[in-house]
């Protein structure tokens, strides 16, 4: 959310942003928040002025009364409680503008970085660099549920029973290979420094509307029937939101933290090869990494996290690659975005499976996050975010990359950073024979 003042100096640079991200619906916005903020000032400049005359009839009145001109008092305390009537009034409309202000300031697309690329959509996302050899196996390579279900690991149709489309039992094997890469995640970022967490999985609506854009709220969330609870489609959500209303001293940052969770999402509109199997699903879990920092900090903290990324795949033998966000793709509040993009041998392409975003002061705003300075002056703080690990999509990059085949039988090979965590398995083999 951009600080209402800007938005008022800045007009044109902001329309011109909001054309960049190609959302002219929006700019329309920027004209009408800033006639509301006009309206508002108006009000509170008329509030001030009675309140300023109020207390100056009131000193009138009391030297009125001392004199004994009763009946010019009372002239003067019917002109006040005129006053105090418009009072109350004004007060009620300025709480109406204030409201109204903030809601279309929200809609309003976050400044994005002047290195962002200029682009409609996802289409347009520009590679930066890749991390490891495409692994192309000469045996065929069956979709990542058949390889699951040759491992007996996998168990869709009885989910599908219990709890609809979009969710699935993880078994055996498979479902101890899921629960590796969250510990092995997890250990990961504890040596990077950073302090485990495990949070609230629901949250309030004000915590939702200060972590993400309504778009994204209406696109991701479930709500709880009846309470003002939502569940957390990212544990980035309850994270962000531990600070709000908070001051930290300037000494304490960065607060660097990473969180576990289960993770529940609508998925509107998922189709396509990429959207069947686990690809996109209703429930998941995932380990995130979330950075508070100063603003002068947060592009550093932006490039770590991303390389975090990259260097956790590889140590899986994971091919990567770096996509960067172009400025369509950016969700509103984002002010730069990098994807990390696991290679598919199946897909012969890569597919998103990490999402590093810096989001300025935009959270903060919303959410009252401030940092106290040495100078004692308090300042909005920059908010951070990226996926360490989402297992369902991880094991579908650890599956293909690291899968054998005798002719017979498939197999995994079992990474060596990861073996620790399998007790001590370095390769596990299919309990089906491949039928083709």
């Amino acid at each position: 959310m951009l600080d209402i003042k800007f938005i008022c100096e800045n007009p044109e640079l902001v329309k011109e942003n909001i054309r960049k991200k190609f959302k002219d619906e929006k700019i329309p916005l920027v004209d009408e928040v800033i006639k509301l903020y006009d309206e508002k000032r108006a009000c509170e400049s008329r509030a001030n002025d009675l309140r300023a005359n109020r207390n100056k009839i009131s000193k009138q009145i009391g030297m009125l009364m001392a004199k004994g001109e009763k009946e010019e008092a009372e002239k003067i305390k019917k002109l006040v409680t005129d006053q105090a009537d418009e009072l109350k009034a004004l007060a009620e409309k300025e709480t109406e503008l204030t409201q109204k202000v903030r809601e279309v300031q929200m809609k309003i697309p976050n400044i994005v970085d002047s290195s962002v690329p200029v682009g409609k959509d996802d289409s347009e996302n520009v590679e930066v660099e890749q991390f490891g050899e495409q692994t192309n196996p000469d045996f065929p390579i069956p979709y990542h549920t058949d390889i699951m279900a040759l491992f007996d690991g996998i168990d869709k149709e009885s989910a599908g029973r219990v709890a609809g489309e979009g969710f699935y039992y993880l078994m055996g094997d498979i479902a101890r290979m899921h629960s590796a890469v969250t510990a092995y995640a997890r250990d990961f970022m504890i040596n990077k420094g950073f302090c485990y967490c495990i949070p609230p999985f629901m949250i309030r609506s004000n915590v939702v509307t200060g972590v993400m854009s309504f778009e994204e709220m209406d696109a991701m969330m479930y709500k709880i029937e009846g309470e003002d609870l939502y569940l957390i489609g990212t544990s980035e959500h309850s994270m962000i939101g531990k600070f709000i209303d908070t001051i930290t001293p300037e000494e304490k940052l960065p607060l660097t933290l990473t969180s576990y969770s289960p993770c529940f999402r609508k998925e509107k509109g998922a189709h396509g090869i990429e959207e069947r199997g686990i690809y996109r699903i209703h429930q998941f879990e995932k380990q995130e990494m979330i950075v508070i920092c100063k603003p002068e900090e947060s592009m550093d903290w932006f490039n770590k996290m991303w390389s975090y990324s990259v260097e956790l795949f590889r140590s899986l033998d994971i091919p990567v690659r770096t996509l960067e966000c172009c400025t369509g793709d950016l969700a509103d509040l984002k002010v730069k975005s990098y994807d990390v993009e696991a290679w598919s041998p199946k897909q012969k392409k890569y597919f998103e499976v990490c999402s590093c975003s810096n989001l300025g002061d935009a959270q903060a705003r919303r959410l009252g996050i401030k940092v106290k300075g040495e100078d004692g002056q308090k300042y909005l703080a920059h908010t951070l975010n990226n996926t360490v690990v989402a297992p369902p999509r991880m094991l579908i990059a650890l599956l293909e990359n690291n899968l054998t085949f005798d002719g017979e039988y498939y197999g995994i090979k079992i990474p060596k950073a990861l073996q620790p965590y399998m007790g001590g398995t370095e390769f596990i083999k299919a309990k089906k024979v491949f039928k083709g």
